[in-house]
């Protein structure tokens, strides 16, 4: 690993080792120079390609000949930001660090910033620092109607920072956080950034979209149920580690009851219903387009169903607002009977009135009728029962 040229007199030594720090001495005749060779050797956890949300370890190692310096350690991420690290353990010839929770935007190349008064030393270090993870926000939810279409995409940062080693994921589906999981499909990403995708579900209707950009994982949902609702989970693995990414998908309904057009002077109501707990800063609202305030109407904190009394017709909006912003909208249109369907409306309440009011003197009529008979009956045989009691015999010549 070294070599002299004599022209210079030059010793060059490569792939230093901590082993090769001491004191060097060149002779020349009956003179003699002594150099003293300081070896510093920086070493992170994982070589340098991380899973986001992992906290990388650092471990800069000494070598001289003389008494080892007390060192100060600067580091400065990709970014050229300044990071303080967490001190695990201080020796002179071994200094432990652990750095931040990496996220995606972190990859690059850090420099760590050696100092040393006595004897001086300045020396930037750098190396190269590869999170693979998710350009998702941390917190993603969707919303959606009924038999509407959603597209969940999560998209992956391996062809950014040109990740050399494959590795692998699958998708997830549950309801509810303590609910069973449903595995939706397997993937895995070679080298070369190429997505391959397995799917596993087979009670579970949905589809993989054929154009994508490279290192997104998309699942497609052509008709969406209310029972759709829950968690997406999209998790990476990379050597046994892992990391995931969750999107939570929200369900509006409308119904109505009664079902039909609203005839006059008749009543409705109108039913919205989400199918998971809202944020604090959201809410439902119940809206008649074009109308007043007064066909209008808002949810309280935490509720997911909100129902509204209406009898005029028209076209009623329910609006899942968050932030002031209307996140997702169910338009339901309100028919008006049309003016026949009024009249053999009432045309039936009046003429079943009037079959009622028949119906009723019907039976009042039969009634007296069977009393009479009855009392009629009784005088009868009242009498017959008087003749057997007082009965005479008479003769006749």
């Amino acid at each position: 690993r070294a070599d002299i040229k004599m022209q210079y007199k030059q010793l060059r030594v490569w792939d230093l080792k901590l082993s090769d720090a001491g004191i060097y001495t060149c002779e020349y005749g009956p003179q003699k120079v002594r150099t003293s060779l300081h070896i510093l050797k920086l070493t992170i956890s994982s070589d340098g390609h991380f899973l986001q949300n992992e906290v990388p370890e650092l471990i800069l190692m000494q070598n001289s000949s003389s008494p080892l310096p007390d060192l100060s350690i600067t580091l400065f991420d990709s970014n050229n930001n300044r990071v303080t690290p967490e001190l695990q353990n201080k020796s002179r010839q071994k200094y432990i660090v652990n750095l931040k929770k990496l996220e995606a935007m972190d990859s690059g190349t850090w420099v760590c910033q050696v100092h040393s008064d006595s004897p001086l030393i300045n020396q930037n270090i750098s190396f190269a620092v590869k999170v693979l993870g998710f350009q998702n926000p941390d917190l993603e939810r969707k919303y959606a109607t009924v038999d509407s279409t959603v597209i969940f995409s999560w998209r992956l940062n391996s062809q950014i920072i040109k990740w050399k080693e494959g590795f692998t994921g699958q998708l997830n589906w549950k309801q509810q956080e303590s609910a069973s999981t449903h595995e939706l499909l397997d993937f895995n990403v070679t080298a070369q950034g190429q997505l391959h995708e397995t799917k596993k579900s087979s009670n579970f209707l949905f589809e993989i979209p054929e154009r994508k950009p490279e290192s997104t994982i998309e699942v497609k949902l052509p008709k969406v149920h209310f029972n759709h609702s829950g968690q997406y989970q999209c998790q990476l693995e990379y050597q046994g580690r892992h990391v995931q990414s969750e999107i939570e998908l929200v369900v509006m309904k409308v119904s109505a009851n009664p079902v039909g057009p609203l005839s006059r002077g008749a009543n409705m109501t109108l039913t919205c219903q989400v199918s998971g707990p809202l944020p604090p800063n959201a809410y439902l609202r119940w809206e008649r387009v074009n109308g007043t305030k007064m066909d209008s109407k808002n949810s309280k904190q935490h509720e997911v169903k909100l129902e509204v009394n209406i009898n005029a017709a028209g076209l009623w909006s329910c609006h899942l607002i968050e932030d002031s912003n209307i996140k997702i909208s169910f338009h339901y249109h309100v028919e008006e009977a049309p003016v026949w369907i009024n009249y053999v409306i009432i045309g039936t309440s009046v003429g079943g009135s009037l079959l009622a009011l028949v119906l009723g003197c019907l039976c009042i009529i039969s009634g007296i009728s069977w009393q009479r008979r009855r009392q009629r009956a009784k005088r009868m045989a009242q009498a017959r029962q008087y003749l057997l009691e007082n009965k005479t015999c008479q003769c006749q010549q």
